[in-house]
């Protein structure tokens, strides 16, 4: 039987993640897309972009033999989470609460693609660093104009997915007018592996544990805020955005960790909604290519991994006379997709919309919830359940 050809596009987390489960699955994989070797000995400089690995995405991780790869001193265990309103509502949950260890692990994007690397390197897993340019046929073209045959292509390839595009895959974005800041600061306080949360009404701000530094403690901030303000935050000399941000974070937090002192740049992404149709004949989306969600719950990357671990858990389960490429096959991906990417968009989408209300009512009636939440363990253990 000839041998199927899967071409993964995209060499980012879930491009990397997906060729490498593909191979442990039994397929033999060709990456595509432009290589960049990370600094093998970063120091105290942390990747700008961090990540909330799930249990279920840290076991993924576990299997494919990246987990133990990471150096774990750059990885920091989520142990509680303080949620707080724009009111007096305030939820504290503990990992104990559910007789779990951690609830999650804050991991830098730059970690995680050093030890995805190494598993591609020992796997020997073919790798083409050129640019997607066009699909002939069953054939994708790259910018060198190198043609590579596929029975199944995967778009791992990010929200301005150029395989969705040329596959033709319907697609749906709606802007939330919002953008995410991101930086990391030294905090006058420890953050005693607890990710902190605020809703101040048009914003949300998490301060996410991450690893000491020599200058002192460390958290990773991301604050979702109208584009407007946050354009005027990344037109400030380094001076004035510093006291402009030592003022509004002190104001947002309540001064929880004390001082906060940049030690990053700033950086900002606009932030959208958007879903996609997710398969074609002969070509699967995974990841940011087929669906974002608002990054208030921080679980963008665990969707795409776990797009990933059904795919190829469907690929190696088909029927033996199917193709990968197969529409019955692809399917029965998006199927499987569809309930947890719905509920994640329906509850990090519901979830901003009903911060952003400011109707005294409904202001007065989360932060009652948040309170009744706090003292109900049943719901502590039902909220650390799903977020696991």
């Amino acid at each position: 039987m000839k041998k199927q050809s899967i071409c993964v596009c995209g060499t980012g987390i879930a491009g990397l993640a997906c060729a490498l489960a593909l191979t442990r699955a039994g397929f033999d994989p060709v990456l595509l897309g432009p290589r960049t070797d990370p600094d093998p000995d970063p120091g105290d400089t942390y990747h700008p972009r961090v990540y909330a690995i799930s249990p279920s995405s840290q076991q993924f991780l576990e299997q494919l033999g990246v987990w133990k790869l990471m150096d774990h001193r750059r990885v920091t265990p989520v142990e509680g989470m303080e949620i707080y309103g724009d009111g007096d509502g305030v939820v504290h949950l503990h990992a104990w609460q559910a007789a779990q260890p951690e609830l999650a692990w804050i991991v830098e994007s730059g970690e995680m693609e050093r030890a995805l690397l190494q598993a591609i390197q020992v796997y020997g897993i073919r790798w083409h660093a050129e640019k997607f340019q066009r699909m002939e046929g069953a054939s994708v073209v790259t910018d060198t104009d190198r043609q590579i045959p596929f029975d199944l292509l995967v778009g791992a390839d990010g929200a301005r997915s150029s395989v969705r595009e040329a596959a033709r895959i319907r697609h749906w974005c709606e802007p939330y007018g919002d953008t995410g800041l991101v930086a990391h600061f030294t905090s006058e306080q420890p953050h005693q592996n607890i990710a902190l949360q605020w809703f101040t009404g048009d914003s949300v701000l998490a301060l996410l544990p991450m690893p000491d530094t020599a200058q002192g403690h460390q958290v990773s901030m991301v604050w979702s805020m109208p584009a407007d303000q946050a354009k005027a935050l990344q037109g400030m000399p380094d001076d004035q955005l510093d006291q402009e941000l030592d003022v509004r974070l002190q104001s947002a937090t309540g001064g929880r960790m004390g001082r906060l002192q940049r030690r990053s740049p700033l950086f900002g992404f606009p932030l959208t909604l958007e879903k996609s149709d997710m398969v074609a004949p002969g070509v699967a989306l995974v990841s940011d290519a087929a669906h974002r969600v608002h990054p208030l719950a921080g679980q963008g990357l665990n969707l795409g991994l776990g797009d990933v671990e059904e795919l190829v858990a469907i690929l190696a389960a088909k029927e033996s006379w199917r193709s990968v490429g197969d529409t019955r096959v692809l399917q029965r991906y998006r199927r499987r997709r569809a309930e947890p990417i719905f509920e994640m968009r329906a509850a990090t989408d519901g979830l901003h919309r009903l911060f952003a209300t400011r109707a005294a009512p409904v202001v007065w009636a989360r932060n009652t919830g948040m309170r009744l939440v706090d003292r109900l363990p049943f719901a502590k253990r039902l909220l650390i359940s799903r977020a696991r």
